[in-house]
């Protein structure tokens, strides 16, 4: 397998980007070294903010324990129910996660449950909880989008772009790659490359700018639970579009929606719709407080 990626237009060329690294007969792959990067990290920023809000830091740690678990298997369920033409018949490829097969929209359906229940337990507002850990989910995809670079997946169908990003066809899934993209090749050195948008860096660059409008609007939130929805609106609204670049995408049954595109447009619309509501509730309780103030 040849292991090159380059960014051509960039001049950007990389050599030997392994898949995985091996330890003595023990091979760890990149992917779940970045995801592992990732979790860690969002608990770190999730920590940070509790302490910067007044909040005990190790309550997210135990939230992070349950929730990252929770959210493994919700991204690797919702990716099941949406290939299961394929899994019906391969029920013990189910649980083979090393085959790859895990939505970030299943795992953050099961991170919002999880939280709603942990919430109940601890008798914590849920608002608060979502606006902390909304800061370590949106960080722990814009590190754990990178596997995907180490994998050669979750890239985009053909382009001549800016960013075109080159990966030698020996090294990609030959379902992943479109007719298209095959008709498009590049030989360079005596290796076939395809020639694709790098729909994983697009994501977790649009994230990056997710992220820095919530930790801006923070302190400016007014209500709690506003952050998160911030970040259910912005990582929809990317995810809309960035999903239609993309070649893998997993679909509606019987249609040809893009299941990512559709709810991250949903999301969009019910966190806008959401937080404007709040905003207008909560200034109105402010105007009642301070006119029942005046009138004392």
């Amino acid at each position: 397998m040849d292991t090159n990626i380059n960014f051509p237009h960039l001049h950007i060329f990389l050599d030997k980007v392994g898949k995985s690294i091996s330890i003595g007969d023990f091979t760890i792959a990149y992917y779940g070294i970045i995801i592992a990067i990732g979790m860690l990290a969002g608990l770190g920023i999730a920590c940070w903010k509790a302490k910067q809000t007044g909040q005990n830091p190790e309550t997210y740690v135990d939230l992070a324990i349950i929730a990252i678990i929770c959210s493994l298997i919700g991204a690797r369920i919702y990716y099941v129910i949406f290939q299961w033409d394929y899994y019906k018949n391969n029920p013990s490829s189910i649980i083979n996660i090393r085959e790859g097969g895990l939505a970030i929209y299943g795992g953050v359906i099961a991170a919002i449950i999880t939280v709603f229940v942990f919430s109940k337990i601890k008798k914590i507002p849920y608002g608060r909880l979502c606006d902390t850990a909304g800061l370590g989910l949106v960080l722990g995809q814009i590190i754990g989008r990178w596997g995907n670079f180490f994998n050669r997946e979750a890239f985009g169908g053909y382009t001549d772009s800016l960013f075109a990003m080159q990966l030698p066809v020996s090294a990609v899934r030959t379902g992943d790659m479109t007719l298209e993209q095959l008709e498009h090749t590049v030989v360079v050195d005596g290796i076939t490359y395809i020639q694709v948008h790098p729909t994983f860096l697009y994501e977790s660059a649009w994230n990056i700018l997710v992220l820095a409008c919530m930790l801006i609007f923070f302190k400016k939130r007014k209500f709690e639970g506003e952050v998160f929805l911030w970040y259910l609106g912005g990582y929809g609204f990317g995810r809309f579009w960035i999903e239609q670049l993309r070649t893998d995408s997993l679909m509606i049954p019987n249609t040809s929606i893009r299941v990512s595109s559709a709810l991250g447009a949903v999301l969009f619309v019910v966190a806008l719709v959401w937080v404007i509501v709040g905003r207008i509730r909560v200034a109105k309780q402010q105007n009642t407080k301070n006119n029942n103030s005046t009138s004392e």
